[in-house]
């Protein structure tokens, strides 16, 4: 089970939180369709600044979205003006009042999500795949992860014929509950199609009772960062 599921999605209401939090009546289907607005406006808009996870809390006349980036201040800007441009932009979407609180990521190279993208925008920049996974890899052992798994699928080089290829340190122990894996997947674009990279990393093991939020993990690893609130071994599959 634990091998064909996301991971993340896996282990909601166990170790891990929702991204989204709020109550929906009738209007369930606006209120996420709208969520899932927010998210793809800040990615684009921050596309530089490193952005990992979009968290969005609702209330009845306000709106609070917590931004996960390993450069916060990129979004922030010279005293908060860029902050504020974002929080008026966001205002037009919802509607309502917007707060913005920033958590910044100490290590992206514990960040799923961000290795995925580094990946993906080196393979853009006609890196090759299998360096800039392999450094990646290496990046993310360094800062004491205790697995890692990097998969590409699709024309890999060019060929005529997709296939994947799967690179793997440490241990990602899928079906264990308590293991607390982050897992992404980003496309990258290039002249030749659409390559699929997936991530997954493994950050330790959870006991007992934790708090359901999804920075809870991020802030116990590295502590909290909030503002305003070897060569790896490789395994290849045809």
């Amino acid at each position: 089970m634990g091998q064909k599921t996301n991971p993340i999605g896996n282990r909601l209401g166990i170790i891990r939180g929702w991204e989204s939090n709020w109550y929906g009546g009738n209007d369930y289907g606006d209120k996420l369709a709208e969520d899932d607005k927010i998210r793809k406006y800040i990615h684009a808009r921050l596309s530089k600044a490193s952005v990992s996870r979009v968290i969005i809390e609702r209330t009845l006349k306000l709106v609070t979205v917590t931004i996960t980036t390993a450069r916060p201040g990129i979004i922030i800007g010279k005293g908060g003006q860029e902050v504020d441009k974002l929080k008026e932009e966001l205002k037009q979407i919802t509607n309502k009042e917007v707060q913005i609180n920033i958590f910044e990521i100490k290590r992206p190279e514990l960040d799923a999500f961000l290795v995925a993208s580094s990946v993906a925008r080196q393979i853009e920049n006609r890196i090759s795949y299998r360096r800039a996974t392999k450094m990646a890899i290496a990046a993310a052992m360094r800062m004491n992860a205790e697995g890692i798994k990097i998969q590409i699928s699709g024309r890999l080089n060019g060929a005529e014929m997709a296939r994947s290829e799967a690179y793997k340190e440490g241990r990602i122990p899928l079906s264990t509950f308590r293991a607390d894996i982050d897992y992404a997947l980003v496309e990258a674009h290039t002249t030749y199609g659409r390559l699929g990279i997936k991530v997954w990393i493994m950050k330790g093991e959870v006991y007992g009772k934790r708090e359901l939020s999804p920075l809870v993990g991020l802030a116990k690893k590295q502590g909290k960062g909030g503002r305003g609130s070897g060569a790896p071994k490789s395994r290849r599959r045809k």
